[in-house]
């Protein structure tokens, strides 16, 4: 009878949620009544104008570069922090707190709130974009690993120590090996959003495709704004399966 009654208190709650969110967010389905004028401006974007096509894939390439050195040198970093905010391997509860309060406090902030300070501070460019990536990727992929470390078979680690490893080479080459394929996997979902990310730092003067597709779509070019659309999806779909690829051969 008890758990009858909770279970209709759990369902009012989460309608009563859902209403308010709704009324806060102005959710109304009956906005979709102009629909018509939403095909009528996705008509202009065809025919899609493929002389741009070469400028537009350097301009993706440098997309690719942005979110590949963001993820990347987000991973390099946080990785050594995350064996840092692990419990089993941090080795003092003091840097135990010290890391996992950092790693939150980058993890918190944006990647356009850094790209905005950082702009403004180098100038316009995809070299902020870089940063304000990497900035974020290490507070998330930190936190990521150090869940990972913390959920690590511990039996490795405690053999190399009873034969005489330092708690550093045993955390590292009994840990590590065990979490990689997880890291990969994390680290290529990082990658993903991260190219989705440096789309909207290009709005802001970032560089890359995510700059151009912001200058079409102010400029009125819709033809060209579908096929930076187009360009966009084929590039993430390929990432995906490239990392699903990678994962396949560690495992």
């Amino acid at each position: 009878m008890w758990f009858k009654k909770r279970r209709i208190l759990t369902y009012f709650v989460l309608a009563l949620f859902v209403y308010l969110s709704m009324r806060l967010t102005e959710f109304d389905l009956s906005k979709f009544k102009d629909f018509r004028n939403m095909i009528d401006f996705l008509s202009h974007w065809f025919p899609m104008d493929f002389s741009l096509l070469p400028k537009i894939l350097e301009d993706s390439l440098e997309t690719l570069a942005m979110a590949f050195l963001g993820s990347f040198f987000g991973l390099i970093i946080g990785l050594p922090l995350s064996f840092m905010a692990a419990k089993n391997t941090s080795g003092s509860k003091l840097i135990y707190h010290l890391t996992r309060v950092g790693l939150s406090f980058v993890r918190s902030i944006p990647e356009i709130v850094f790209g905005l300070i950082l702009l403004t501070a180098l100038g316009l460019g995809p070299f902020p974009a870089v940063l304000a990536i990497m900035f974020h990727n290490i507070g998330v992929l930190g936190k990521l690993i150090s869940e990972l470390i913390e959920a690590s078979d511990p039996g490795p680690q405690e053999a190399m120590k009873a034969v005489g490893a330092k708690s550093w080479f045993a955390s590292l080459f009994s840990i590590l090996p065990q979490i990689w394929p997880n890291v990969l996997s994390n680290y290529f979902y990082r990658f993903e959003v991260a190219i989705r990310t440096s789309l909207i730092l290009g709005f802001i003067g970032g560089g890359g495709i995510g700059q151009r597709l912001f200058n079409d779509f102010k400029t009125f070019q819709y033809s060209s704004v579908s096929l930076d659309v187009l360009v966009i999806m084929i590039i993430v779909v390929l990432v995906d399966l490239f990392g699903s690829y990678v994962r396949n051969r560690v495992i």
